[in-house]
């Protein structure tokens, strides 16, 4: 069977949404150095990425790791050419982010009462009211709003989630103004046998155009599961560098599927992405140097190995 055939209806272009300064660096044990998170930002923008989520507005007491939210944005404010959303959890928040320069911002829903009230400490519902305050004041102040719904196939709690369950949170966020709904796997248990009902139920009643998807690589599957996601007309994938991040609440969580692995598979896939993978590689062995560990993604693991063999001849 010819190539084409096999990938057909996969897009000529995909916006990769870097989510490794704020998803990333927010489990980290240690706090990062608010200097180390702007030059991150700044390496990741220096590497073509369109979008880079750079901060959250959150209590410092519920997210110490980013209670420099303010300075991050004081720094990279008036950079232009790329897109640096914030996550807001409240109309506090959002204002918060509005007075410090944000030009978009990020709402955070569940797809799981169980996991709503632990995570934000509120059920589905009451999240969602939160939010329509703030796409109300999102829209007086023309800035895009996008949508984050979590757990879209498992709840570390409840187990399964109904594709039911998440199209009935994507649809209020579209509906409430939401630009850019993302659906995220957060503990990472999804495969193509899982992700594509949910997907069809989803895209049943939010634009695909318009829909993004958020995989975590607890079991490996992250890779297939962007790949079918792309062959159903989704092409907004979130990503993180070296694939840092991971849920709390998920036993045995690896973190998000590595920017590097997506843009590797991207390129193999002759898609374009705009993004400069070595400038990519550096931003990610910048952020492992500084954390101390190994990356998270493959692709880079494999590349430095072969660039420190290609060395030694």
């Amino acid at each position: 069977m010819p190539t084409f055939q096999v990938l057909n209806g996969l897009p000529k272009f995909v916006k990769i949404v870097e989510v490794g300064p704020r998803d990333g660096l927010q489990n980290e044990k240690d706090i990062v150095p608010t200097n180390v998170k702007i030059e991150l930002i700044r390496r990741l923008i220096a590497s073509g990425l369109p979008v880079i989520e750079a901060t959250s507005f959150v209590s410092p007491k519920w997210v110490p790791q980013l209670a420099d939210a303010k300075d991050v944005m004081e720094a990279i404010r008036e950079i232009k050419g790329v897109c640096l959303p914030v996550l807001t959890p409240n109309l506090k928040g959002f204002e918060a982010a509005v007075a410090n320069g944000a030009k978009e911002i990020s709402v955070f829903a569940s797809s799981s009462e169980s996991f709503s009230k632990s995570n934000i400490n509120c059920s589905i519902n009451d999240s969602l009211a939160r939010y329509r305050e703030v796409t109300l004041a999102a829209e007086k102040h023309s800035i895009p709003v996008r949508g984050y719904v979590s757990c879209v196939v498992g709840c570390p709690v409840e187990g399964a989630v109904p594709p039911s369950k998440v199209s009935y949170v994507a649809k209020e966020l579209y509906e409430m103004g939401c630009s850019e709904i993302s659906l995220g796997d957060t503990i990472g248990v999804g495969t193509p046998g899982t992700v594509i009902p949910m997907l069809q139920a989803v895209a049943s009643v939010v634009p695909v155009e318009k829909l993004a998807v958020h995989f975590h690589d607890t079991y490996g599957q992250s890779l297939s599961n962007i790949l079918v996601s792309l062959q159903m007309g989704i092409s907004i994938v979130d990503s993180s560098v070296a694939g840092l991040g991971g849920c709390p609440y998920a036993k045995g969580a690896s973190g998000n599927v590595a920017t590097e692995d997506v843009v590797y598979m991207l390129n193999g896939l002759g898609i374009e992405t705009n993004v400069d993978l070595t400038k990519l590689l550096a931003a990610g062995d910048f952020i492992c140097n500084h954390l101390g560990r190994k990356s998270g993604s493959k692709a880079a693991i494999a590349l430095s190995k072969l660039t420190a063999n290609a060395s030694k001849l």
